[in-house]
């Protein structure tokens, strides 16, 4: 090495240490796959939220419904199980499970709501011990990724930077504690502080692991063109919510299932594609509705 060269490297490499994390960490590798794309549609439960929050649908009447409407499989979220944020009870989770078997579907995944973009070192250690706790309710249920956020907001006097080292030490924690029950991290790029696809890589190449993955959202990403956002990260990405309509800069627009479509093909994606609908209107004429629409743009593809 010249002198000049070591005399730049050795100036360089302090500061970047000093920040918690090494250039390794920018070495995170897409997701290796074999074979063409293999497509499997699943219904993240979040398009019954005002039903299940009311009770007036259980999760056993989500199954039944997405049996009916012959769904690969379903993503329940955490929060539409009994005692939310706590665990269900073991007997909750396998009567859930073996229904879901009975039925023939899987389970996809399952999530929690949680916040790492806070200062309060607290509540952001709050918050990993219940991603721990759920990292545990996935791996009984048999779900292979258990969904995050990173959080909502960078807050007042703190950069994105910063809160990015806040970020992504909570996820570098949560995904080594999967790793010990076979459970991937699948980092939705939903909310405030994730707002393109270059906030995306950048968090997961921070954290470094393969147990950390991509849950896309096709619905968060309000930039010019949200599809050139969906197709620089798709190569990380572990799941997915399929919506109804994608942001731009200006504003919802319904979503181009074709280009989308074509999108997911040409990256060889294989795995599970959960849609998600929003909105007023009966939930169940929606997914219903929707379902038809993905499953034709899927066929035409």
């Amino acid at each position: 090495m010249k002198r000049r060269t070591f005399l730049k490297t050795s100036v360089i490499l302090p500061a970047v240490s000093t920040t918690g994390w090494s250039m390794k960490s920018y070495s995170q590798s897409p997701v290796e796959r074999t074979g063409g794309p293999k497509l499997k549609l699943s219904l993240n439960a979040y398009s019954f939220n005002k039903p299940l929050r009311e009770g007036k649908m259980s999760l056993d009447d989500l199954l039944n419904f997405c049996a009916k409407l012959n769904f690969d499989a379903v993503d329940p979220t955490g929060y539409y199980f009994p005692n939310y944020p706590a665990a269900p009870t073991d007997k909750f989770i396998y009567n859930f499970k073996r229904k879901a078997f009975l039925l023939g579907l899987d389970i996809s995944g399952t999530g929690v709501r949680n916040d790492f973009a806070v200062p309060d070192a607290g509540k952001r250690k709050a918050d990993v011990q219940l991603v721990k706790k759920w990292i545990k309710v996935a791996a009984k249920m048999g779900a292979p990724v258990l969904r995050v956020f990173a959080g909502r907001k960078v807050p007042p006097e703190h950069t994105w930077d910063q809160t990015a080292e806040w970020v992504a030490a909570g996820l570098r924690e949560c995904a080594d504690y999967a790793a010990e029950y076979g459970v991937i991290i699948a980092l939705q790029n939903h909310a405030g502080f994730l707002k393109t696809a270059d906030d995306v890589l950048k968090i997961l190449k921070r954290v470094d692991s393969k147990w950390l993955g991509l849950m896309l959202d096709i619905g968060s990403f309000p930039t010019k063109d949200p599809y050139r956002d969906i197709e620089k990260v798709i190569p990380y990405a572990v799941t997915w919510q399929i919506k109804e309509k994608v942001k731009t800069i200006d504003s919802p627009v319904k979503t181009d299932l074709p280009r989308l479509f074509k999108i997911i093909n040409n990256s060889n994606y294989r795995g599970y594609l959960p849609i998600e609908t929003l909105g007023e209107g009966d939930p169940k004429e929606k997914v219903t509705k929707f379902l038809q629409e993905v499953r034709k743009a899927i066929s035409q593809t």
